[in-house]
């Protein structure tokens, strides 16, 4: 029995999962998942969960059940490439045939003292609870300072904004104007919904230490209450610490089937992976789909595709509290409530109409 052993239960995993369960896997292959919880979690709504706006059930969604299909709950120290093995932190060992490292990502701190220690974050399940119970206790008049004015900033800070109208919301970000992804005229609506609401934007922050409770920005002390850190991401550590060549931001590099060049049976999935565009759950998927089919080739004794067509990203969505948002769709700017809307139905359809 061949052993594809899936690290990770994000989106390009589970979309591996969509594709070969229940009728398109060999009788000869079985597959073991290992994760930290029991549950796919949707990561794109992490900023609801530590807002308060939704529940943890909420964003929560069941893994698949086959004869074939192992679960194995847990969190990966190391990734032997050699030895076709992986060390879980509980001592246990897994042994595969294919690999798939669909790992995610963590905080990038940038080297700024005290931002690990004293900062919050909502890049994993764990970590978003622990950020809503934070923010749910402050006090009426609380500050909360954001670093960060990309699109998991700019979400966070608007459903804050409505869930918790009493505090003092801070965007600090780095450039002129936030979301820099995103056509200007998308940039100016959000900021001036920010505006209406009551939420501060400091533009050309540069933020030099974290204290507790003291964000300092060029040096200079701001009080607050709160810190979450959003402002860049990298590779989890099991990915950072493996001997393979990388790109810049310590992805890393791929042949075009999608595998690690020394290891053929070692393929990359999603935010570890070094792809042309920025990360996010889609790329994850489309990336997901190529795998499968090269994985069917191997297993069949084929060789598989040299080269696949670029993946094709349907636009972005982001959310400006519960009525309205902004997007990118066909490369054409929305505002208002249509983009918030299609947001809320690509949600729904995901979780109900997953094919588990």
């Amino acid at each position: 029995m061949r052993n594809l052993v899936l690290l990770g239960g994000g989106y390009g995993n589970m979309r591996i999962l969509l594709r070969l369960l229940p009728n398109h896997l060999p009788e000869n292959v079985h597959i073991t998942l290992i994760d930290r919880v029991p549950y796919h979690c949707l990561k794109t709504e992490y900023y609801a969960l530590a807002a308060g706006t939704v529940s943890d059930h909420d964003i929560r969604v069941p893994f698949p059940e086959h004869p074939r299909l192992t679960y194995c709950f847990g969190e990966v120290v190391r990734i032997d490439l050699d030895a076709c093995t992986v060390l879980l932190h509980d001592g246990t060992t897994v042994a595969y045939d294919d690999l798939v490292i669909g790992l995610g990502c963590e905080d990038k701190y940038h080297n700024v003292p005290g931002a690990e220690q004293f900062t919050h974050s909502i890049q994993s399940i764990e970590k978003s609870r622990v950020t809503y119970q934070t923010l749910s206790n402050l006090p009426p008049q609380s500050t909360v300072g954001i670093v960060g004015a990309g699109l998991s900033g700019v979400e966070l800070a608007s459903e804050l904004a409505e869930s918790r109208p009493d505090l003092h919301v801070m965007l600090f970000d780095r450039g002129e104007r936030i979301l820099p992804m995103f056509p200007e005229r998308l940039s100016q609506y959000v900021e001036t919904w920010f505006h209406e609401h009551g939420i501060s934007i400091v533009r050309h922050s540069n933020i030099t230490k974290v204290e507790e409770g003291i964000l300092y920005n060029h040096d200079e002390p701001i009080h607050c209450d709160a810190i979450v850190w959003t402002a860049g991401i990298q590779p989890s550590r099991v990915v950072r610490e493996l001997n393979v060549e990388k790109d810049g931001q310590g992805r890393v590099i791929l042949t075009n089937q999608h595998h690690i060049p020394e290891y053929e049976n070692v393929y990359v999935v999603g935010d570890c992976a070094s792809l042309p565009y920025s990360p996010s759950a889609q790329l994850a998927e489309g990336q997901a789909e190529q795998i499968v089919q090269v994985l069917q080739s191997r297993w069949r004794g084929e060789e598989p595709p040299n080269e696949f067509p670029p993946i094709k990203l349907k636009g972005i969505l982001g959310s400006l509290g519960k009525k309205h948002g902004f997007g990118l769709v066909a490369d054409r700017p929305l505002t208002g409530r249509v983009p918030r809307l299609l947001k809320s139905g690509v949600l729904w359809m995901y979780k109900y109409h997953n094919g588990y």
